[in-house]
């Protein structure tokens, strides 16, 4: 009985002195925190010495704190000297030496540690770990340095090196490290790239690594990896003839199918190198039928030759040039699932561009009743065949599409887009009323360009109704509407340009101007864009197109006149005084891009 009243009264009293000793640990971290530094090393030297290896970090940093730098030696040699197999206790001793100023001795105590390096890989790491922990990233790489030779493995703690080369943006030793890594994984090839593509800042950075691939290279000329990451490089540096020549090589050594040629065209052409794309297409084609990628070449081929001339200046003969390719393609290889995409790109070519509005309906007619169309693309070729309809006074037949679609993808952006169609459908011919209750819907779409689209058509129909409860001038505006969207500029404009002949007292000012901008804009004519854009944000800042002007112009100047400055100074003017816009974001981020953020800070 006395033994268990012994153990019990042991117990309570070690109880006690533990929640004593962490009510004073918790008071000492509250006044090191209110910068009552003598305070907190009266209580943290209390505890020392009630459990040193508990409280030694704390107290040895408080010492730190007053500039105890002698108190503090003693602390840290004599847990050397009561723990003299952990290693943790001599790196302490060295960084005081630090802190104290006497870099000979802590230099002294690191080398020593190094020396002695076990080998061990975990406790090489541990070692590294701890230099970390305590600030000292120099020394943790030089242990894992050094741990590679001890165990005779140069590509041994690769990740740890790649992370703390990282973290002291040593651009040298990570590109060294990766392309030191990467042959035996490459599998990590994507994750250098985005690593890399994080820390370098500038060309000359991108030119270390072309100096480093090439040294590889040349010693060995048979590791893909190389080749792969030199191909990415100079996508980087927009050298889109030199990443095309590296692929096409990789591709004829090792005798591939031709999807990484296919997959790098996809990319050129999303980078708007369409020349290099079309070089790369004809590539894949040339392996004949035989090869999986020649349909999809064939027709993405067409596709870039179709952006390059539509996005570009174009004559009409360039556009029965195109007509004609896709029409060959179709003759070749059939009208079927795999060239559906290629029938729904040539009937656009003939609906907007050529105006050869039954040959369009006609070709999405026949695409749409292709079997067995995956869900998505068949509702794709409804809304243009609908789009069709509805341009080739076929109105009726236009929104039962439309409906037809919204029934089968209900809670999908196909479904609201068909929608937000046939609001549009209303709008076009007069139906004011319909078409406002569809919008309202569609203002809590889930695609943000849909509400955002249904919510500027509502206000711009809401406001001239309130003005006009007819709606007269508004009824010939979405006429212009309709022809913009039927690329017919010249009728549009025309049309414009009679509202306010017909309609003096109107309140379509602003709306105007934003629909010549887009004219103007389809012309490719963007100076005179830019003086309609700056009409509306500068004479009406707080009406509805003001922010959608601003962001227009900003990317004007960024991605087509290639004025950096003044598109910086107008995605600023979103950030500052349209907080609200849908552009918000967008905005900040080109906005940091200009300004030379690192990439990680985008």
């Amino acid at each position: 009985m006395k033994r268990f009243l012994g153990t019990v009264l042991v117990v309570l009293l070690l109880s006690a002195r533990l929640l004593a000793q962490g009510n004073e640990f918790a008071l000492a971290r509250q006044y090191a925190a209110n910068g009552e530094h003598d305070k907190a090393l009266e209580l943290y030297d209390k505890l020392f010495k009630q459990d040193p290896e508990a409280y030694y970090s704390f107290y040895l940093n408080s010492l730190f704190e007053v500039k105890k730098f002698d108190a503090a030696e003693a602390a840290a040699k004599k847990m050397v000297k009561q723990y003299p197999k952990n290693i943790k206790y001599y790196i302490a001793l060295g960084s005081v030496y630090a802190k104290k100023g006497d870099a000979e001795k802590a230099k002294a105590v690191y080398e020593d540690l190094l020396k002695n390096l076990p080998a061990s890989a975990p406790e090489i790491s541990n070692l590294a770990s701890l230099f970390y922990q305590g600030g000292n990233t120099d020394y943790a790489i030089k242990t894992f340095l050094q741990g590679r030779k001890k165990l005779g493995k140069e590509d041994l703690f690769a990740n740890e090196l790649i992370t703390l080369y990282r973290y002291k943006r040593d651009k040298e030793n990570i590109t060294e490290e990766f392309l030191n890594f990467l042959p035996a994984n490459p599998g990590y090839l994507a994750q250098a790239q985005y690593t890399l593509s994080t820390v370098y800042e500038d060309d000359a950075d991108y030119d270390l690594l072309r100096t480093a691939l090439l040294k590889r290279i040349q010693k060995a000329p048979d590791q893909t990896v190389f080749i792969n990451m030199l191909t990415w490089m100079y996508m980087q540096q927009k050298e889109y003839d030199q990443a095309l020549n590296q692929a096409l090589a990789l591709s004829r050594r090792t005798n591939s199918d031709g999807s990484d040629v296919y997959d790098l065209c996809r990319t050129l052409v999303i980078d708007e190198a369409y020349d290099t794309a079309i070089r790369g297409y004809e590539f894949i084609i040339s392996k004949g039928k035989s090869s999986p990628w020649y349909t999809s070449a064939k027709i993405e081929l067409i596709d870039a030759k179709n952006l390059k001339v539509t996005t570009g200046k174009y004559v009409y003969d360039d556009l029965i040039g195109l007509e004609k390719d896709y029409l060959d393609l179709l003759n070749e290889l059939g009208r079927t699932q795999s060239t559906t995409y290629a029938m729904q790109r040539l009937a656009r070519l003939q609906a907007f561009k050529l105006h050869k509005l039954d040959d369009a309906q006609k070709i999405l007619e026949e695409a749409t009743a292709i079997p067995n169309l995956r869900k998505e693309l068949l509702a794709s070729c409804k809304l243009d065949l609908g789009d069709v309809y509805l341009l080739n006074n076929q109105p009726w037949e236009a929104t039962l599409l439309y409906s037809q679609v919204e029934k089968d993808n209900q809670n999908t952006n196909a479904g609201q887009d068909a929608k937000f169609r046939n609001a549009k459908f209303s709008y076009y011919t007069g139906d004011f009323e319909f078409a406002k209750g569809q919008l309202t819907v569609l203002k809590s779409a889930t695609s943000q360009l849909i509400a955002n689209d249904a919510l500027n058509l509502s206000l711009l129909v809401t406001d001239n109704l309130a003005a006009d409860s007819a709606g007269n001038a508004l009824k010939v505006y979405a006429r212009a509407d309709k022809l913009i969207f039927a690329e017919q500029p010249e009728k549009a404009m025309v049309v414009l340009d009679s509202i306010n002949v017909l309609y003096p007292d109107n309140i379509l000012a602003d709306d105007i101007s934003m629909a010549k901008a887009r004219i103007y804009i389809q012309q490719k004519n963007y100076n005179e864009a830019i003086t309609h854009l700056k009409k509306i944000y500068t004479e009406h800042p707080t009406d509805l197109w003001a922010d959608d002007a601003v962001y227009m112009v900003a990317d004007i100047y960024d991605n087509q006149l290639n004025d950096k400055e003044q598109a910086k100074a107008l995605y600023q003017k979103i950030i500052t005084d349209y907080a609200g816009s849908l552009w918000i974001n967008d905005a900040r981020k080109r906005f940091r891009i200009l300004r030379g953020d690192n990439a990680e800070n985008l």
